[in-house]
């Protein structure tokens, strides 16, 4: 019997981030700095605010390209799960106190001001050479997405992996959305939505 995409989608989770695991330490903290260099060619208005995400577990670390982001003129923010079923973005300025803010990341505490982001820069599991990707499951960047796009904004995602968590392909839902750009330790690759 055929795995349902749901099912398919939890096994190509686990395998990508397996081999995403499997990586060394010091190996993810060089990827993660060429990350930071290829980040560069993420181009964005001075002013425009940038989401981004601190690491959890064997994600790449991408405060250095958060910081670089930050010195071309970027606001950034963090994303914080107030419940289930709800991301928020809040703003991220020097000094801010750190917090638990869900899910075994950190972000900045309720007195921070909430920010609709232009740029999103999403974690995922896996992803494929369409721009597809595989979230961890809870649907919390999804539902983020839609609200935003309800609200008229049209957020750029660039989806933030290493290499070998590539897979031949996604099984696409209807609710899933698709990344406008891949930013591994090889480069940035953008993906044509309009073909």
């Amino acid at each position: 019997m055929a795995l349902s995409p749901s099912e398919l989608k939890k096994s190509i989770r686990r395998e990508c981030l397996a081999r995403r695991d499997a990586l060394p330490i010091d190996a993810r903290i060089e990827m993660s700095l060429a990350m930071a260099e290829h980040g560069a060619d993420i181009v964005f208005e001075p002013g425009s605010v940038v989401s981004g995400f601190w690491p959890i577990r064997s994600e790449a670390d991408i405060r250095p390209l958060l910081f670089a982001m930050r010195e071309r003129g970027a606001r950034l923010c963090l994303p914080v799960v107030l419940d289930r079923e709800t991301i928020v973005f809040r703003d991220l300025v020097r000094g801010a106190q750190m917090v638990d803010t869900g899910f075994g990341t950190a972000g900045p505490g309720e007195e921070a001001e909430i920010l609709d982001p232009a740029l999103m820069l999403v974690p995922l599991s896996a992803f494929d050479s369409n721009g597809n990707r595989i979230g961890y499951g809870a649907g919390h960047y999804d539902r983020a997405i839609a609200r935003l796009r309800s609200m008229g904004r049209a957020p750029e995602l660039v989806g933030v992996a290493f290499s070998c968590q590539e897979v031949d392909a996604v099984p696409a839902e209807p609710h899933d959305v698709p990344l406008g750009a891949i930013l591994t330790e090889t480069g940035l690759r953008r993906f044509d939505r309009h073909g």
